[in-house]
Formats: structure tokens, sequence, C-alpha cells
């Protein structure tokens, strides 16, 4: 797999090359931990030799999500997930197995996500594990539709809704 970066920072020179360029869309992590060159980086000359660590976002640990489709999550990888969105819409569909309402929203509910690249979209089944962040969440019929912002729920469209709940996206997104 190749993997491709782009750095909004000026290029990187090291000592065993010359100059690095990198190029693509993945996000990154740029920090000075843990360099393999010596500390003192910066000469008496006001020439500066600039040394960086680069991650991908591909290196990241825990659960992640990707965009265009649906993630499944529960009670402990929710919220990191929420958190790691950090200002982009997220909307979570809380459904049950049974319920048959929600599986007829859930292929459209894929088509969304298709829809939508810069929404994250979540389900969560709300058996008998999750039900603490059922309940923290406040459900009372399933499917509800969570829609966060800034890790707090700003709209909640509740049954099988479908208009509703693209009414709801829309006005969050463009907020």
């Amino acid at each position: 797999m190749a993997l491709n970066l782009s750095l909004s920072a000026p290029p990187i020179r090291s000592p065993q090359q010359p100059l690095l360029h990198y190029s693509a869309k993945h996000t990154i992590v740029v920090s000075s931990d843990r360099l393999p060159y010596p500390k003192s980086t910066v000469s008496k000359s006001s020439s500066r030799r600039v040394v960086t660590r680069v991650r991908s976002s591909l290196d990241t640990v825990g659960p992640t999500v990707k965009v265009g489709q649906v993630t499944e999550v529960d009670k402990d990888t929710f919220w990191p997930l929420v958190k790691a969105a950090d200002d982009k819409t997220v909307v979570l569909d809380m459904y049950t197995q049974w319920c048959g309402p929600c599986k007829v929203m859930a292929p459209k509910f894929q088509e969304l996500s298709k829809k939508y690249l810069d929404v994250v979209f979540l389900k969560l089944d709300c058996n008998q594990e999750n039900k603490p962040l059922a309940k923290e969440l406040g459900i009372k019929v399933v499917p509800t539709f969570k829609i966060l912002k800034d890790s707090k729920v700003v709209k909640e469209v509740t049954g099988a809704k479908f208009d509703d709940l693209v009414l709801a996206i829309e006005a969050v997104r463009t907020s």
C-alpha cells in the first residue's frame, strides 16, 4: 500500500536526504517527540534546520471511520469517534435488530453516507450491551437519529422519517 502525504509546513530537510516532499490527501500529525536527531537544531547563525517526525492518519490506534460508509459503534467506541470527528457533523442511527422500520431505513441511511462525504455516519445497536449509552442519549423509540455537532446533540429525528432526516442533516451542515 502506498501512502502519500501533504504538508502545509515548509519541506523537511534531513542530513540523509536533501529535501523531502509529500503530496496527497491523508490527514497527518506532525510532532517533534522522539526524534533520531540531536536536540540542538538551531545554529548561532540565523539559519535553522527543521526536523519533524511525520505520522499519517493510518498510524492512529483505536476506532476509525471511513468516509462514504456507515460505521457500527458501541458504548466504548461512540464517544471517541464523535470527539475525533471534531467540528464535522455526526449522524447516529440508533436501531435494534428486530425493528422493521429500522430495517427499512438502513439502506437509505447507507445511501446518505455516500451522498454527504463531509458528514460522519454511525449506527448503534441498542441491545443490552449498549443500553447505558442508549439511556445516556435519551432514546425512547427506534429508529432514532441523533445529529451531533462539536460533540453535542443538536437535532433528533424519531421514527422512519427519511425526508425529516435529510432536512435535519442539511440544516446542521449549513449552520
